[in-house]
C-alpha cells in the first residue's frame, strides 16, 4: 500500500499538527493551480518505502463532512502517555485517554486532528511502518473479507469478534501486521450503510499490472471507475475502483510510481 489520500480545510495547520504532535515529516508538496488543489505528503519515512498520507486543499474549500464510514488511521507509538502529553500541549483534542484497550493489553489512545479526522495511537516496539492502519466501516464483513482477498490479493491477517459491544473487525494486508500497513474493516452488527461524507478519499496501491489488477477487480464484484491507462500529463498508469460498500482504491503501476518520485 503507498498511500491514503484525504481532503483538508487548511493544509499548513494540518502539516503543523502532523509533524509537531505526530512526529511526522512533510515528504512534498505540489500546487496544481489549473485545477486549484495543493497535494502534500506527509509520513515517516520515504515514499518509496512507506505509506504516507496526501493532504489535498482545494482552493478555497475550508470544511468537509467525513460522514460516518470512515473510521481512523493507526499510529504506533513508543509511548502513547507521552504522545498524549504533547498533543495535548499543542492544542490538540484527546478523545479517549491512554489505557489497555476493550478486551486486550495493547494501550491506545484516541485523538482528532484540526479537520476532525480520528487517529487512534497504538502503543508499539519500534517498528518500519509507523502509520499502520486505515479503519473503515463496511456493511458486509465477510463480502469485504472476499473481495479484499481475490480482487486485491491482500490477506486476512485476523478477525475479532466483540459481541459485548457489538462489532467484528478483520484485518486486511500484504503482510503482517507488526511490520506492515493494514485494512481494518469493522462491522457493527445489524448496520449495513454508512454516509461517506466527502473528506475521506482513497487508498493508492502499487501493483505490477494495472490492467490485470482491473481485470480482477471485475470479476469479483468490484467497480472500475476509471479503466486501466496512463494518466494525462505525466504517464502513470493507473486504475481506479470501489469495493462492495463503494469505497475507492487507486492502483498505480510500480514502476511509474518510482519515476515519479525520481
Amino acid at each position: 500500500m503507498l498511500h491514503v489520500v484525504y481532503r483538508v480545510g487548511d493544509l499548513d495547520r494540518t502539516i503543523k499538527f502532523y509533524t509537531e504532535c505526530l512526529g511526522m515529516k512533510l515528504l512534498r508538496k505540489r500546487d496544481i493551480p489549473e485545477e486549484k488543489y495543493t497535494n502534500a505528503f506527509l509520513g515517516y519515512g520515504p515514499e518509496d518505502s512507506h505509506f504516507v498520507i496526501e493532504l489535498t486543499y482545494n482552493y478555497g474549500v475550508d470544511k468537509y463532512d467525513i460522514g460516518t464510514g470512515f473510521g481512523h488511521f493507526g499510529i504506533a507509538v513508543d509511548d502513547v502517555a507521552k504522545t498524549v502529553e504533547l498533543i495535548k500541549a499543542k492544542g490538540g483534542k484527546v478523545t479517549r485517554e491512554p489505557g489497555p484497550v476493550k478486551g486486550g493489553n495493547t494501550v491506545i489512545a484516541f485523538i482528532e486532528d484540526p479537520d476532525g479526522y480520528k487517529f487512534e495511537l497504538l502503543e508499539r516496539g519500534p517498528t518500519p511502518e509507523p502509520l499502520c492502519q486505515v479503519m473503515l466501516r463496511v456493511g458486509d464483513l465477510d463480502r469485504s473479507i472476499n473481495f479484499y482477498e481475490q480482487a486485491f490479493g491482500m490477506e486476512l491477517l485476523r478477525k475479532r469478534d466483540n459481541p459485548e459491544y457489538k462489532y467484528t473487525i478483520a484485518m486486511m494486508g500484504y503482510g503482517p501486521e507488526d511490520k506492515n500497513v493494514v485494512l481494518e474493516l469493522t462491522y457493527n452488527y445489524g448496520v449495513t450503510d454508512y454516509d461517506k461524507g466527502n473528506a475521506y478519499a482513497q487508498i493508492a496501491i502499487g501493483t505490477d499490472d494495472v490492467y490485470k489488477t482491473a481485470e480482477a477487480i471485475k470479476l469479483f464484484g468490484g467497480k472500475v471507475t476509471r479503466e486501466p491507462g496512463p494518466l494525462p500529463g505525466i504517464n502513470t498508469k493507473i486504475t481506479a475502483c470501489l469495493d462492495p460498500d463503494g469505497w475507492k482504491t487507486v492502483f498505480v503501476d510500480n514502476v511509474d510510481f518510482l519515476k515519479e518520485l525520481e
